[in-house]
């Protein structure tokens, strides 16, 4: 371990370990380090059933209804992959694909008025859906047609829209959309968690609805995917990527310092011994004193021997509860998975409940999706505190990821990545360029 390297990442996240897979391919020397004997940190698939059972500190063993405990891969974070979003394509850019299988989600679902409604993204589907009264059908059909065509380098698509100045706001009132429609329009198409998005300009918006569009048109049922096998799977295929391209890989290795020089980081102490490194990419457990609490997630796994209540039966699905249908802040996200993709027993299910805290009842905020998964085998319930850097980390080079928030997609991850890997990149081909440039000289 008393080597230098170019960087030191602590924590097997799906963050922490995409950072370092690419950082491996890219050229650097690697070093991961994780404190924990297993893979994946909070975004860990946990196997078997009984460990599961141990971790929540429930006094009772899985009955034996519950089929075989090694048949359980049970995720701690729920999310599903957009087929046409970011993390696909960085799977597909790094080939991680290769260590991996994944099924369609069957279903993507919005609540309404105490009921669920197919999520309505085509032209087809927005005529045919219970959503909406006939006008509001051809109204929103009109809007998903400009969705459809519009292109930020074409003006001549912008249907006297400005993206850079117009708001969403504006843009509903142009299509005359009524609250409901707004409400799975921005919360279920563009994935939105508030309603803050409506008075900033569009653009990011339309790009987003267009991103679920494509994603769907992939693959036709709905527009996510999700790994055979739990998103465990996922750290674990960029771990065996940076170890194909050099990296160091080690579990079960308590980290005892982070070591310092004149406000740098240059190592980490760990057993005694000093691995000396250029940038450090940690989660926030490891440098406490660096990041800062933005809030709290409660997440609820629940075990079902049935499918839910009025979406066909699906072996997989989403369902979002917008935030004005229940009268919150932020949504409330249903993701479930069952046997079918060798994450449960036979004939079973797994539903996972989750959303950004607001009260000091949690529980009663969350009341409304559980009462949709009924009845429950047996609940899992873990609040889990929020944290985010307190600097960019570009003076210490040390860099810290964001906590896994309450979304049922890795889109706001992959942003998170892309922040931390600009800078680190930037120091990286900084140096390269001075070494060449030192080299011709």
């Amino acid at each position: 371990m008393d080597e230098e390297y170019d960087v030191i990442v602590l924590g097997t996240g799906l963050t922490e370990c995409i950072l370092s897979g690419i950082m491996s391919v890219n050229g650097k020397k690697v070093l991961h380090m994780d404190r924990n004997p297993y893979y994946g940190g909070e975004s860990s698939s946990i196997t078997p059933l009984e460990e599961l059972y141990k971790r929540f500190n429930l006094p009772d063993t899985p009955p034996e209804s519950m089929g075989r405990g090694r048949d359980w891969n049970v995720d701690l974070i729920p999310k599903f992959l957009m087929a046409n979003g970011q993390l696909v394509k960085m799977l597909l850019y790094t080939e991680v694909t290769r260590y991996l299988d994944f099924k369609v989600v069957e279903g993507s679902f919005v609540y309404k008025g105490g009921k669920i409604y197919k999520v309505p993204s085509t032209e087809t589907e927005a005529l045919a859906s219970n959503l909406m009264g006939m006008f509001e059908k051809r109204r929103f059909r009109k809007f998903l047609v400009f969705v459809a065509n519009f292109d930020e380098n074409d003006p001549k698509t912008f249907e006297g829209v400005d993206p850079k100045t117009t708001t969403m706001r504006d843009v509903y009132k142009k299509f005359d959309l009524g609250q409901d429609v707004i409400d799975f329009t921005g919360h279920a198409l563009a994935l939105y968690r508030t309603d803050d998005y409506l008075d900033v300009p569009c653009l990011e918006t339309v790009n987003r609805i267009k991103l679920y569009s494509e994603s769907l048109a992939r693959y036709g049922k709905s527009p996510y995917l999700y790994p055979l096998y739990g998103l465990g799977e996922l750290p674990q295929g960029f771990a065996r990527l940076s170890a194909i391209y050099g990296g160091t890989y080690m579990l079960n290795k308590p980290v005892d310092e982070i070591v310092m020089e004149g406000g740098h980081v240059v190592g980490v102490k760990s057993e005694g011994e000093v691995a000396r490194c250029k940038q450090l990419i940690c989660d926030p457990s490891y440098i406490p004193d660096r990041v800062r609490k933005a809030g709290q997630v409660i997440r609820v796994i629940c075990i079902l021997s049935h499918p839910i209540k009025n979406t066909n039966d699906s072996n997989s699905c989403q369902i979002i509860i917008p935030q004005n249908q229940v009268n919150r802040n932020s949504d409330i996200y249903v993701c479930m998975i069952s046997y079918a993709h060798n994450v449960a027993a036979q004939g079973k299910y797994i539903a996972i409940v989750s959303t950004t805290v607001e009260t000091s009842e949690p529980e009663a905020e969350i009341e409304p999706a559980l009462e949709l998964l009924e009845p429950i085998d047996q609940k899992f319930v873990a609040i889990s505190d929020l944290y985010e850097p307190t600097d960019d980390g570009t003076e210490s080079q040390v860099f810290a990821s964001r906590s896994y928030d309450a979304t049922t997609h890795f889109e706001t991850t992959c942003n998170d990545i892309k922040d931390i890997y600009k800078p680190v990149c930037l120091l990286f081909l900084t140096s390269l360029s001075l070494l060449t440039h030192v080299q011709n000289t």
